[in-house]
């Protein structure tokens, strides 16, 4: 028989471990769905060399910096701003996650700049990743271009052999097509507004559900973004095989897969 000293302790050990459950799963919850801004990578552009400090070039990306911490078009979660002028040219470049606008995107905007002064100091241009943004200096002029020198990709180190999903292409075809499917998805014009060059959702695969995003920048046309994803699909094909999650990151566009869910608000595709 119990004494009551001894239920009173099982009683507040159960209840310690109920708690530390939930706190679990809501940690759990939180980073399925990348509520923090984790930093990701980032590049400094060495080839366009460094800014003397109290030059003209510094001036300018600093004012320019000024501006889009100050600007209301972060809302719509991209801005580029830029000067041109007695042979100096500069530009900045946000791009925020299709569902980071407004606030949550002016917070990452401040930490990636705060992160890229840090990480590529004095450096004209540099290119930085977070989870809710990217964000980009420039010494040259590569707007409306497809930038395919600034790609990397990340996987899951798990394959999906590892938890027995059936892996005989079946699983690579099926996020493919996701993929596929999100990106006309991302490029289609509704009702004559702006194509937003970002999609997110899930796809059924077997027991398991497959999630999705892609995403370009602003600056690129429809039949870009179309061209960047494919092109990265094809490029990074080894990375990604046989991987139960991944994601290519660049300056022109990215996407990621799971089988868990990232992002809010991912459609049935």
């Amino acid at each position: 028989m119990y004494s009551l000293l001894s239920i009173s302790k099982h009683l507040i050990l159960i209840s310690i471990l109920a708690v530390v459950a939930v706190q679990l799963l809501l940690t759990h919850s939180v980073s399925c769905l990348n509520m923090t801004n984790a930093y990701i990578h980032h590049k400094c552009y060495i080839t366009q060399g460094k800014y003397e400090p109290g030059s003209e070039y510094e001036e300018h990306l600093t004012s320019i910096a000024q501006t889009i911490s100050s600007t209301k078009d972060l809302s719509k979660g991209y801005v580029m701003m830029g000067f041109t002028g007695d042979g100096i040219f500069v530009s900045v470049i946000v791009q925020c996650r299709g569902d980071s606008h407004g606030p949550k995107c002016h917070s990452c905007y401040a930490t990636a700049l705060s992160g890229l002064r840090r990480r590529c100091p004095k450096y004209k241009g540099g290119i930085v990743w977070y989870e809710h943004c990217l964000l980009e200096f420039s010494g040259n002029d590569t707007q409306y271009q497809n930038d395919y020198d600034n790609n990397f990709c990340m996987h899951n180190p798990k394959n999906v052999s590892d938890d027995q999903v059936d892996v005989n292409n079946s699983f690579n075809r099926k996020w493919t097509i996701l993929l596929s499917n999100l990106t006309r998805k991302a490029i289609k014009i509704e009702n004559n507004d702006l194509t937003p060059l970002y999609a997110a959702g899930e796809r059924n695969f077997g027991k398991y559900k497959i999630y999705g995003m892609v995403q370009c920048t602003l600056d690129i046309t429809i039949k870009g973004c179309q061209e960047c994803i494919g092109h990265n699909m094809v490029e990074f094909q080894d990375c990604l095989y046989g991987k139960r999650g991944g994601r290519v990151l660049g300056r022109s566009c990215n996407f990621r897969f799971e089988l868990y869910p990232f992002v809010p608000n991912s459609l049935k595709m």
